[in-house]
C-alpha cells in the first residue's frame, strides 16, 4: 500500500478520539477511509463519561460555557434531547451555561457529537468503519512496510495513518486477588454494597472525591439543609467512615468565576516563538521565561497588587508562599474559606486572579515542556506541579457540599503522609496502611476496604500494549538533556535509575511515558520522527506533556495532528 494519508485508524474512542474525528474531517485532508476502534459499546463517551467511570452522582468540573466547539454547543442539544434524568440539572428543557453538567448527560452529548461528525464524514465520501466493542490488540508495522497493521481479535486493518487517543487506564495489582481491595474507584458499580466499617482512601484528587461521593450513598443520605447539606447514617452503616490519605495533606482548590475564555491558542508559545528562543539560549526553553511570560505578566495586567507581591519571587518561593498558607491552616477550615471566596468570585462574576492565571500556565506550558533541560524538568515536578495539581482540580460546590456535610458529621478525616508511607494487603482482606502520624509516631492501620484514588498515572513505556511499536522501535522513552553538566553529575549520583549517561559525558532525564515531537508525532529510539504515528494518549505522553486539561488538551492536540496531516498530504501532492 502507497503511504498516500488515504486511511486513518484512531485507536479508542472517546473523547481525545472524538476531537480527532472533528478536525480531520473539518480539515482539508479528505482520506477515503477512516477506522475507529473503541473497546466499549459507545463513541464520545470514554471512560469517565460513561457508566464505566461514573454515576449518577458525579459531575464533571466543566461547565456548558467552557466547552471546546463541537457539531453543535452543549445547550442546543440539551433543547432537542429529553434529559428527565437529570431533573435537579435540566429544567424545562433549559440548562444553566455556568453550572457543573453531570457527567453521564455530558457522554451523552459527546456520544451524539460524535454520531453528528460520522453522519457528516459519510456525507463529503469518507468512508468510516466504527468498531465498537472491539480492543486493539497490537499495531504491527515492519520495515520497509508502508501501512500499519491493526490487530484485534476479529480482523486486522491496514491504515497508511494511525493515532493513538487511548484515555484513562487503571493497572490491577492486587483488585481481583485481594477482597476489599481496589485499585481504582472505576467502575463505581462495584461499590453495590454496605460499607459498615472505617475505608480508607488514597489521594485527595477528583477521583477521591469519586470515591467519597460514591460510598457516602451506599451508606447514607445527603439532606438539603439552608444552603447546605446535612448527612445522615443509615442505620445499617453505623460504623462508616472515610480516611483519606495524602501526601501533603491538601484538599483540591474549589471552581471559581473565569473572566477568561476557558482556555485560548493565545496562552500557548508558537513553535516560531520556541525555537527562536532556543537558538540564543544553548537550545533549550528556560522555564523561568516561561513562568514570567505565562504567569508573570498575565498576573500584572490582572491584579497589579498580588503581582507586586510576588513579582521578586523565584517559582520555588512563589510556592512555598501559596502552600504555606495551606500548611498553616486546618485543612477542612482552609477548604470553607475557600468554599467562601469561590462562592463570592461565583456571585459577583470576579475571578480569583492568580489562580485562573496559574490554570492558564499549567495549560501553556505543555507545549515548550518538550524543549526544557533536565534541570528545569526536576524544578517543574518538584515545585509548580504540586501546587497547580490542586488549584486545576476545580472541584465543583456541589461536590464541595457534600464532602463538608460529611465532615461535620465526624464521617471523614485528612490524615497527611510522608514518601515512606506504605500500603500492603492484609492477610484477610483490605489493606494495612503504614504510616508516620503528625506527632512521629509509626501507625499501622487496617482498613477492611482500600480504594488507591490518587489519579490517572503516567504509563511507562513497559506497560504500553502494543508489543508491535514496541519491537520495531518506532515508540521510545521521553528524555530530556541536561544543560548544566555539575547538576547533572549530581543528580546522577542521586538517582542512576532515571538519569542516563552516555559515552560523552552527556546525562539525560527519563521523563514518565514516550518520546513525541511538537506534533504529537511519535519518535523511534533513534529520536527520528514516525511521520503516520500520532500520539494523544495522555497517560502515554504525560512526562513531555506535563499537565493536560482535559477536553481542551484533547481538542487542542487534535488541531495541531490535522494541521501536521493537511502538511503532509500538500508535501505529497507537490511531489
Amino acid at each position: 500500500m502507497e503511504n498516500n494519508y488515504e486511511s486513518i485508524a484512531l485507536i479508542g474512542g472517546g473523547p481525545a478520539a472524538l476531537f480527532a474525528f472533528k478536525h480531520i474531517v473539518t480539515q482539508d485532508i479528505k482520506p477515503e477511509t477512516i477506522h475507529i476502534f473503541e473497546k466499549s459499546d459507545r463513541l464520545g463517551a470514554g471512560m469517565p463519561y460513561s457508566r464505566s467511570g461514573a454515576g449518577h452522582e458525579h459531575v464533571a468540573n466543566v461547565s456548558a460555557n467552557e466547552l471546546p466547539e463541537l457539531y453543535e454547543d452543549f445547550v442546543t442539544y440539551i433543547s432537542k434531547h429529553n434529559s428527565g434524568d437529570f431533573p435537579e440539572f435540566v429544567k424545562n428543557g433549559t440548562v444553566n451555561e455556568y453550572e457543573v453538567i453531570p457527567r453521564l448527560l455530558l457522554g451523552n452529548y459527546l456520544e451524539a457529537q460524535f454520531k453528528n461528525y460520522i453522519h457528516l464524514a459519510r456525507k463529503s465520501g469518507i468512508d468510516v468503519h466504527v468498531h465498537t466493542e472491539t480492543p486493539v490488540l497490537d499495531i504491527v508495522k515492519k520495515e520497509n512496510e508502508e501501512a500499519f497493521t491493526v490487530i484485534t481479535e476479529q480482523h486486522s486493518s491496514e491504515v497508511s495513518v494511525t493515532v493513538i487517543c487511548i484515555g484513562h487506564i487503571w493497572p490491577v495489582t492486587h483488585e481481583r486477588k485481594q477482597p476489599g481491595w481496589y485499585d481504582s474507584p472505576y467502575p463505581p458499580s462495584k461499590f453495590n454494597e454496605v460499607t459498615n466499617y472505617p475505608v480508607a482512601i488514597r489521594g485527595t484528587s477528583l477521583t477521591a472525591i469519586d470515591a467519597v461521593k460514591t460510598l457516602a450513598r451506599r451508606n447514607g443520605t445527603f439532606i438539603p439543609e439552608g444552603k447546605g447539606l446535612k448527612y445522615r447514617l443509615n442505620d445499617t452503616s453505623p460504623e462508616f467512615s472515610i480516611s483519606l490519605f495524602s501526601l501533603r495533606g491538601f484538599l483540591p482548590a474549589l471552581r471559581f468565576h473565569s473572566e477568561d475564555d476557558a482556555y485560548s491558542e493565545d496562552w500557548i508559545m508558537s513553535l516560531e516563538d520556541i525555537y527562536e528562543y532556543k537558538k540564543s539560549h544553548g537550545g533549550f526553553v528556560d522555564l523561568d521565561y516561561v513562568y514570567d511570560l505565562h504567569f508573570k505578566q498575565p498576573l500584572k495586567k490582572k491584579n497589579p497588587g498580588f503581582h507586586e507581591e510576588i513579582k521578586d519571587l523565584s517559582i520555588e518561593d512563589f510556592v512555598d508562599k501559596m502552600l504555606k498558607i495551606r500548611d498553616e491552616l486546618d485543612s477542612f477550615e482552609l477548604f470553607k474559606a475557600e468554599y467562601a471566596e469561590a462562592e463570592k468570585s461565583i456571585r459577583r462574576h470576579q475571578s480569583v486572579a492568580w489562580k485562573e492565571t496559574l490554570s492558564a500556565f499549567s495549560y501553556a506550558v505543555n507545549y515548550p515542556a518538550k524543549h526544557f533541560s533536565a534541570e528545569d524538568m526536576l524544578r517543574l515536578r518538584k515545585s509548580l506541579l504540586p501546587l497547580i495539581s490542586v488549584i486545576i482540580a476545580s472541584l465543583p460546590q456541589s461536590s464541595y457540599r457534600e464532602v463538608i456535610a460529611l465532615y461535620d458529621a465526624g464521617l471523614i478525616r485528612l490524615v497527611s503522609v510522608g514518601e515512606d508511607s506504605h500500603i500492603e494487603p492484609h492477610r484477610e482482606s483490605g489493606a494495612v496502611y503504614h504510616y508516620e502520624d503528625s506527632e512521629g509516631r509509626q501507625k499501622s492501620e487496617h482498613y477492611r476496604m482500600y480504594i488507591d484514588a490518587i489519579g490517572q498515572q503516567p504509563v511507562q513505556f513497559n506497560d504500553v500494549p502494543f508489543e508491535g511499536l514496541k519491537q520495531n522501535g518506532q515508540i521510545s522513552t521521553g528524555y530530556l538533556k541536561f544543560k548544566d553538566l555539575s547538576s547533572a553529575e549530581a543528580a546522577y549520583e542521586e538517582d542512576r535509575k532515571n538519569i542516563m549517561k552516555t559515552d560523552a559525558d552527556q546525562y539525560y532525564l527519563r521523563v514518565k511515558g514516550l518520546n513525541i515531537n511538537d506534533h504529537f508525532q511519535a519518535l523511534d529510539i533513534y529520536g527520528k520522527t514516525i511521520t503516520d504515528l500520532f500520539i494523544m494518549a495522555v497517560p502515554y505522553i504525560a512526562g513531555l506533556n506535563p499537565d493536560y486539561s482535559g477536553l481542551d488538551f484533547c481538542d487542542t492536540a487534535a488541531k495541531r495532528i490535522a494541521e501536521t496531516l493537511t502538511d503532509l498530504r500538500q508535501v505529497k501532492d507537490v511531489g
